[in-house]
């Protein structure tokens, strides 16, 4: 088949790279990829939410198959749009997607379903929101409720910075995502990702990760949609993972049948894992990023049989085989991220960094000038690499950095801190 990927980013680039390598890809393409996604793929110069233009090119090209891999167009009804046009995708359906372009709406599925997560309060008006903070105390967590680029979540530590949270939230920091805010229990534990594809009945979990949200070291700093990533997890442990996909991830599938939104596609949740068990934190209705990233390098099977069997509803006998290596990656990001930062600057070193053994680099907000690789986005480079160890693939990963030239980035130093201390703690 000929596939076209949407999005442009590092988990795009994931994608692509693991879609090459399979028997059924014929002809790959990326709308619009980036400065990495053109080294396996051809780049097409479509925004992912110009639906006309999309189904204009998969009728031109003979698209066989298209992987959303952002939320936006997920959200806003990509994958409806091709099945009314008769062109296959993997993917859920907009009201599918609602899981994660409305917390308020996952959040009363999980009320209505009895799936764990923490209480909560959904408000469309300042006072009551605060009102139900001060009831609360603090620490405290305050949601924009719809799609903010993975920054619209505001852990306060005091009431009065959830106030002020709740404030600027409504006074539109987020734009329209803000127009209904979601306030809920700080939960104490271990955060971890899990995802499972699914086709509607069924779901195959996939391996876990943990993502390291915060900008700075130690977990310091401004959410962010992600500084980095390994995988497996260790609190994952198989008994965990079965209780995650019997407590929360089967009841998911059956409450969206039950809902007439059927999902199709990835399921990611984002959890805690507290003294009681696994709580759901937040869904997401794609891939992580940069979670994909440390997935497919260690995905030992087809990835494109498994995503088209997904989208046909025929999961049932479908396995995926793992790499037992772990899977780490540093989020190379522009000095400034999350807030302001300069675009258009130059990276060089990638070819010293991408040969060491072990190790790929993803790329994400990235252009080809030419000769010239130029970052062009906040979070730029996803630098992965593998070992038997979290501690060896973290050494390859940051030997793999430092020999990247790129002044104007930066990165955590720390990425897989919690996972080493498990390892030295077993020694």
């Amino acid at each position: 088949m000929n596939i076209l990927v949407i999005g442009s980013g590092g988990r795009e680039h994931a994608l692509c790279w693991a879609i090459s390598k399979s028997p059924l890809c014929d002809a790959l393409y990326c709308a619009p990829g980036n400065g990495g996604t053109g080294e396996g793929a051809a780049n097409v110069d479509l925004s992912p939410l110009d639906f006309d233009g999309i189904v204009g090119f998969c009728r031109d090209k003979d698209i066989g198959f298209v992987v959303v891999g952002p939320e936006d167009p997920l959200v806003n009804g990509l994958v409806d749009r091709l099945d009314a046009e008769g062109i296959k995708a993997f993917g859920p359906s907009a009201g599918a997607a609602q899981l994660e372009g409305s917390k308020g709406f996952t959040k009363d599925i999980c009320a209505e379903f009895n799936i764990p997560t923490a209480a909560y309060g959904r408000f469309s008006q300042a006072e009551p929101a605060k009102a139900f903070v001060r009831e609360r105390g603090a620490p405290i967590v305050v949601k924009a409720d719809g799609l903010a680029a993975g920054k619209g979540v505001i852990i306060a530590e005091t009431v009065d910075k959830a106030e002020a949270a709740i404030d600027e939230i409504m006074a539109g920091r987020f734009g329209n995502a803000g127009a209904e805010v979601v306030v809920e229990e700080f939960l104490t534990g271990e955060e971890a990702s899990f995802f499972a594809i699914c086709d509607g009945e069924l779901a195959v979990p996939l391996v876990a990760a943990q993502d390291h949200k915060r900008v700075f070291d130690n977990d310091e700093g401004p959410n962010t949609g992600g500084m980095g990533a390994y995988s497996p997890a260790p609190v994952m442990t198989g008994a965990m993972c079965e209780r995650v996909m019997e407590d929360i991830v089967n009841p998911t599938l059956a409450a969206m049948r039950a809902k007439g939104f059927p999902f199709k596609g990835v399921l990611f949740a984002g959890l805690m894992i507290t003294a009681e068990g696994p709580q759901l934190i937040e869904y997401n209705t794609r891939f992580g990023d940069p979670e994909c990233q440390v997935l497919m390098m260690r995905l030992d099977s087809d990835l494109l049989s498994a995503l088209v069997a997904a989208a046909d509803g025929k999961l049932g006998g479908v396995a995926l085989d793992w790499k037992n290596e772990t899977a780490l990656t540093v989020v190379m990001a522009s000095k400034g991220y999350p807030g302001s930062y300069p675009k258009n600057t130059e990276i060089r070193g990638l070819d010293k960094a991408s040969a060491l053994e072990g190790v790929q680099v993803f790329h994400a907000g990235t252009t080809r000038d030419g000769d010239r690789l130029l970052a062009t986005g906040g979070r730029v480079l996803n630098v992965t690499a593998t070992g038997a160890s979290v501690a060896e693939a973290q050494a390859r990963a940051y030997e793999a950095v430092r020999l990247i030239d790129w002044p104007e980035g930066f990165c955590r130093n720390d990425i897989g801190w919690r996972a080493i201390e498990r390892e030295k703690g077993s020694v």
